[in-house]
């Protein structure tokens, strides 16, 4: 039984690494496109018998996750052994819970139409929360970026470190942080009446002449990081950098980060950039992933991918 891996179009850039990384050649797919915008995807090889990874994020257009879908069930009716899905990108995970009346649980559905279609094993990296690896009745590996984060924040030497979170959600993440560097802890509290919009925020936590690095798991349109960003700086914070796992970056994304005072974003490449800019730095999870699928291929145990914080 040999490892085969595919790629849907949206992530094609990400699989081609993870191949590579992996040592095997990136899987032919080949794709029949109705006028009318109807997809018809063929995997250009035989699986049958074979352990295959089809790496995918599930970012906007919804074509992206339907995409997927129809690879998985391709793959499914060729005979594969296993079909393992490489989710770098979860989305929909940020509707994970009936927070309003009459408002769907997206992040629940996804999970069910992935089950659905015949997917053996998820893999994904940095959900918005852990408890969405409870939707899935299959195995789930949630994989960790501070895998690639934790290295580059080493590297950088910063001789008064601290560590903050731009809102209460992710405090859990960003003390994980200041546990392992030994740092202290600041929080932005913010409140908002709607999606994307911020009607006040304030700090807790001293920060003066402090090297503050922001946690979250992802970044949208940037008005929170970047708000956070100012506010830490009127603080008396010496610097102010932000780590986020997966650079959504919709809207004003980009104009509000060059605008902002953060020294530099670090983002993985879960997601592709769709514009460069200096103060954007993307770091591969390439590297990971290969590794988690050699393990799984295995039937290893990825503990060894997780750095304790």
């Amino acid at each position: 039984m040999s490892v085969k891996i595919f790629s849907g179009r949206a992530t094609t850039y990400l699989a081609e690494k993870i191949a590579n990384a992996y040592g095997e050649r990136l899987g032919t797919v080949d794709y029949q496109q109705f006028s009318d915008g109807e997809m018809s995807p063929l995997i250009g090889e035989s699986v049958r018998g074979h352990d295959v990874f089809i790496v995918q994020s599930t970012f906007a257009p919804a074509d992206n996750f339907l995409e997927l879908l129809l690879l998985i069930d391709a793959a499914k009716r060729a005979s594969a052994l296993n079909v393992n899905v490489i989710i770098p990108y979860f989305g929909y995970a940020r509707q994970d819970r009936k927070d309003k009346p009459r408002v769907a649980i997206a992040a629940k559905l996804i999970a069910n139409l992935i089950s659905a279609s015949g997917a053996s094993r998820i893999m994904t990296c940095d959900l918005h929360a852990d408890q969405i690896q409870g939707f899935f009745d299959i195995p789930v590996d949630h994989l960790d970026g501070n895998y690639i984060f934790v290295p580059y924040v080493k590297s950088l030497n910063l001789p008064n470190i601290m560590f903050a979170t731009p809102d209460v959600g992710g405090i859990k993440r960003a003390r994980s942080f200041a546990k392992f560097f030994n740092a202290e802890l600041a929080v932005c509290d913010k409140y908002r009446k709607e999606a994307n919009k911020i009607e006040s925020m304030r700090l807790i936590g001293e920060v003066e002449g402090k090297d503050v690095i922001l946690i979250d798991d992802l970044v949208d349109t940037a008005g929170t990081i970047c708000k956070a960003a100012s506010l830490l700086k009127e603080k008396g914070a010496n610097s102010v950098r932000a780590i986020c796992t997966h650079a959504v970056l919709s809207g004003k994304a980009y104009e509000n980060i060059q605008g902002s005072v953060l020294e530099e974003l670090v983002v993985s490449d879960t997601i592709p950039l769709k514009q460069q800019t200096p103060k954007i730095k993307v770091l591969s999870v390439s590297d990971l992933f290969a590794k988690a699928i050699r393990k799984i291929h295995d039937h290893e145990s990825i503990s060894s991918l997780f750095i304790r914080l």
